[in-house]
């Protein structure tokens, strides 16, 4: 039996991935909602339309519109960061770590300083549109196990470009008092044993997880668990919360 939750209001604060909109989590929300906690999806700052001018949108922009949200929250604060969503959920801890109680890395990871997702984008590039599947799973190692073809079309027809800037941007961490916040990482299409031997050995890229106190909790499926095992995903999360 999972562990009960204290009385109090729990946020759990929604951070999608790259190409994605709060919309996401349309089929994680109501089981956490079952589980008593409080969602909060959230579409970042140049991620609302394919439409929109996202050519000057920042990754300071997103970690700003994500603190004024849990700035008017009342209760605890779990952040939650799928894929490239990590790096503004790691950004919002480092810079307000006593607001947040807990935080949860979803098929993600938190960069070191310095280190960014896509370092290498042309300075000219304003945004990164969705990859084909095939260079989804060939070029980004993002497998798609467990979508059907309904929700791959869906996928594709709600995707939105991913500001160049954000992309490209490396990680700013520094703050020691993140290091106190309980992070759990979700492993989806990496086993947590591989995340685990990589930050005990040193690799460069797993030094941010080798500094923080981790919960690893594995859920075999793909890159996009949302849309593979959406109730699995937020059983664990309330697992991670509790």
């Amino acid at each position: 039996m999972a562990p009960a939750l204290r009385h109090e209001s729990v946020h759990v604060v929604l951070v999608p991935g790259f190409w994605l909109g709060g919309w996401a989590w349309d089929d994680v929300v109501t089981h956490l909602e079952q589980a008593g906690l409080v969602p909060h999806p959230v579409t970042l700052p140049g991620m609302a339309s394919a439409a929109e001018d996202r050519s000057g949108i920042t990754r300071a922009d997103q970690v700003a519109a994500v603190r004024e949200l849990i700035g008017g929250l009342d209760g605890r604060v779990v952040l939650v960061g799928h894929s490239g969503g990590a790096e503004v959920v790691s950004a919002v801890v480092d810079a307000d770590p006593d607001r947040v109680s807990a935080v949860v890395y979803v098929d993600a990871f938190p960069l070191p300083a310095g280190m960014a997702v896509l370092p290498d984008l042309p300075p000219d590039r304003t945004e990164v549109p969705l990859p084909t599947w095939a260079e989804l799973e060939s070029d980004y190692e993002a497998s798609l196990r467990g979508i059907d073809d309904t929700g791959l079309e869906r996928f594709r027809e709600r995707a939105v470009p991913t500001p160049a800037k954000v992309a490209s941007a490396p990680s700013r961490v520094g703050n020691e008092a993140r290091t106190r916040v309980p992070v759990t990482v979700i492993s989806t299409s990496v086993p947590a044993g591989e995340l685990q031997s990589a930050a005990g050995s040193g690799a460069p890229w797993a030094a941010e997880l080798a500094s923080l106190k981790v919960r690893y909790i594995d859920l075999p499926t793909g890159h996009w668990p949302m849309f593979s095992r959406p109730a699995d995903l937020a059983a664990a999360i309330r697992t991670a919360v509790a």
